[in-house]
């Protein structure tokens, strides 16, 4: 089989089928692992994961179980440390003095209490500074000590040299220009560099590029490219301890364990554009210093841009081609895509293997 993306969809996708014994060549536009998968945060949930819908829940649901079996036999395969770890995430709501408002937020807390019961998932009102002591402000928050993280960078490096150590084949710098399509078949594929390739079945990972690659047998499917830019900041271990989201905007700190912190990120409608920007910097330094006053312009390390794959209601497509038997597509999955990978990847080689599926695959079918 042939996956056609190198980004945590792709490999993640490749990995599963391997491992059940299929044989695999990743075909990639230009480097694996280098593109949104790699610019994300690694926050292993939706930002506030009780406002979104329940095909969202399931797939997340789904990835978090697989999440640590998925870990565990990479770094056996490997020996490389994602660093997946359960830090929590502190969500900041704001305080107000104004009973009306006060008590709009009493509301949200307790619909967010009552989605988390529902879903077991573990979450507690606290005093912000009672988790993180070096926030800027003591205010009203929610605390959900169970909320995974994972770094983006070392999970890709073991996904590409895990799909080498189990037999996949990997291709870069393979950027698909043609289909040939005959009996409602993919014949072949070819490149820009004019190699042709056939397989008996196509999968589309290509994030926010699957709809330009896949031109018109892409139909109504209704991906985009959504800018983000993040800015690294280099502190001690441990000054923030947890990651923090401060709603409703979903600003957000993420702490790695050897001290580095990411703050992000934007959310831009700029095409395929994905440079960087100074009005985008200093919002994220202007707000990263206003919440923790120790983050300071001194300790930027880095700033950098993705492209997500946008989608509406952040649902990805899973599925096969309406139209083309052995064409199918695993995309779309917005800022979820590290998120949703494991669950996803499980889902369309179910799909493409024709093995039962752990939920219904309904809605994430492809739009024709």
């Amino acid at each position: 089989m042939i996956v056609i993306g190198g980004g945590i969809a792709g490999l993640a996708t490749a990995r599963e089928l391997l491992r059940q014994g299929v044989s695999v060549t990743i075909l990639e536009r230009n480097r694996c692992g280098q593109e949104s998968s790699w610019a994300g945060g690694g926050i292993l949930s939706p930002l506030l994961p009780w406002d979104y819908s329940d095909p969202v829940t399931q797939l997340t649901q789904l990835s978090n179980c697989l999440y640590p079996g998925f870990i565990q036999a990479l770094r056996a395969e490997t020996g490389i440390n994602p660093e997946f770890h359960a830090s929590g995430m502190l969500v900041l709501s704001g305080s107000s003095s104004d009973p009306e408002k006060a008590a709009q937020q009493d509301a949200r807390h307790r619909a967010a209490e009552t989605w988390c019961a529902r879903h077991d998932l573990a979450i507690r009102r606290v005093r912000s500074r009672q988790v993180v002591p070096v926030l800027a402000r003591d205010e009203p928050a929610l605390w959900l000590p169970e909320i995974c993280q994972v770094r983006n960078p070392r999970l890709l490096q073991a996904l590409v040299q895990a799909v080498e150590v189990n037999g996949g084949v990997i291709i870069e710098h393979a950027d698909i220009t043609s289909w040939k399509i005959a009996q409602g078949r993919v014949q072949s594929i070819g490149t820009r560099r004019g190699e042709e390739y056939t397989a008996a079945s196509f999968i589309v990972t290509a994030g926010a590029w699957s709809r330009q690659l896949l031109r018109e047998h892409a139909l109504k499917l209704d991906i985009w490219p959504v800018r983000g830019q993040i800015l690294l900041f280099k502190a001690q271990p441990d000054l923030l301890g947890a990651m923090v989201l401060q709603a409703p905007d979903n600003f957000y700190l993420i702490p790695r364990l050897d001290g580095y912190v990411l703050a992000g990120s934007t959310v831009e409608d700029t095409g395929f554009d994905k440079h960087t920007t100074a009005s985008a910097r200093e919002m994220l330094l202007s707000r990263t210093c206003a919440l923790v006053p120790a983050l300071t312009e001194e300790m930027l390390a880095g700033h950098w841009a993705g492209l997500r794959p946008g989608s509406p209601d952040n649902l990805p497509v899973i599925d096969s081609h309406p139209a083309i038997s052995n064409l199918y597509l695993n995309s779309g999955h917005y800022r979820y895509g590290v998120t949703m990978a494991p669950g996803s990847a499980r889902l369309v080689s179910n799909l493409i293997l024709n093995k039962p599926q752990p939920l219904d695959i309904a809605p994430y079918r492809w739009p024709a």
